[in-house]
């Protein structure tokens, strides 16, 4: 108590919280801000990237058809060339055997008949040009049409390059600025933890472990307990009097909550209230949330979580380290 009157008594404290807590909720809105810029255009850009792709295969599709009818094309080509000419060669035959029979002054009937052969084969060879003309004609525009798709092809790519190289732009400029504000970040929650030590008192069995601010079950419960202690809900109070300073100053239109965690040593509890040390981890961490609610903090930004013996601070096994593995953690974090 006497702890609690000095502490309540320094001037300078009511100075100091409200700008860092200013500073702290601008800093949430920056990030938030710039995650959600990221977030945006990460999925424009990728919906972008995925319709470029589907019309580079659909190009690529009409070009391997373009080429297969360019070959049917060729090949249609040299066999009427092979056609003409075999008609060639035997219209010049037929030539030659009108001549001879003119020359040995042959009957009329078989130069009659010739004449009619050689006419058929004028005109099959006719018709044959016509079909090599037609072809060439349709070979050329299928040439044109490759040329074209070739190059919106070639354009295509380019502008998916040119994507990609602003993708990774962004993501490098969105990543040093986060880099920039997480470092800011990490900066005014040590000064809060700070702030909650001052409040707490600088005990050992009270530390900060990363982003959490972590207390020892010992000064809440007792050992098997899940019932807060009367020394424990001093404590309490201190730190629900400081939950109380930051959801004042917190803009409304920021999701924040507190979540409380609580944790055991390895060493296992099996009774009938608490079967295991899941169950006595929950429900330290549920009472907890229950206190804080009942000394006026909104239960929406509250979270209760139990890990049992699942994620030590300590690894060892000696009584100092399992004491320290009994705890709980309060974290503030975005909902």
């Amino acid at each position: 108590m006497a702890n609690s009157r000095r502490i309540r008594g320094r001037a300078p404290s009511a100075d100091y919280w409200p700008g860092f807590v200013d500073a702290m909720s601008s800093l949430l809105l920056v990030l938030i801000f710039l995650l959600t810029i990221f977030m945006l255009t990460q999925f424009v850009l990728s919906q972008l990237v995925s319709n470029k792709d589907n019309a580079l295969q659909s190009l690529r599709s009409q070009i391997a058809e373009l080429v297969s009818q360019l070959a049917l094309s060729k090949q249609e080509g040299a066999d009427m060339q092979v056609l003409i000419m075999s008609l060639q060669t035997d219209l010049a035959e037929a030539n030659s055997q009108k001549a001879a029979l003119a020359a040995s002054a042959g009957t009329g009937s078989k130069v009659t008949l010739l004449n009619d052969e050689l006419t058929k084969q004028k005109e099959i060879s006719n018709q044959a040009l016509a079909q090599v003309e037609l072809l060439n004609q349709q070979i050329s525009a299928l040439r044109r049409q490759l040329a074209t798709l070739e190059a919106a092809l070639d354009a295509s790519e380019a502008r998916d390059k040119e994507s990609q190289a602003q993708i990774a732009d962004l993501g490098k400029r969105l990543n040093a600025a986060l880099a920039q504000k997480v470092q800011e970040l990490a900066k005014y929650r040590s000064e809060f933890f700070g702030r909650l030590r001052e409040i707490l008192g600088n005990r050992p069995d009270i530390e900060i472990v990363g982003d959490r601010f972590v207390i020892q079950s010992e000064i809440l419960f007792g050992s098997g307990s899940a019932d807060i202690n009367a020394s424990g809900e001093a404590q309490l109070r201190k730190i629900t009097d400081a939950v109380h300073e930051i959801s004042a100053q917190i803009p409304n239109d920021i999701s924040w909550v507190i979540r409380i965690d609580g944790h055991t040593d390895v060493n296992p509890i099996k009774t009938t209230q608490f079967p295991s040390n899941w169950y006595l981890s929950s429900a330290r961490a549920i009472a907890v949330v229950n206190f804080m609610v009942k000394e006026g903090v909104a239960p929406e930004h509250l979270v209760a979580a139990g890990f049992g013996e699942f994620q030590p601070l300590d690894k060892g096994k000696g009584a100092d380290a399992l004491k320290r593995n009994r705890r709980i953690e309060f974290k503030l974090t975005e909902r």
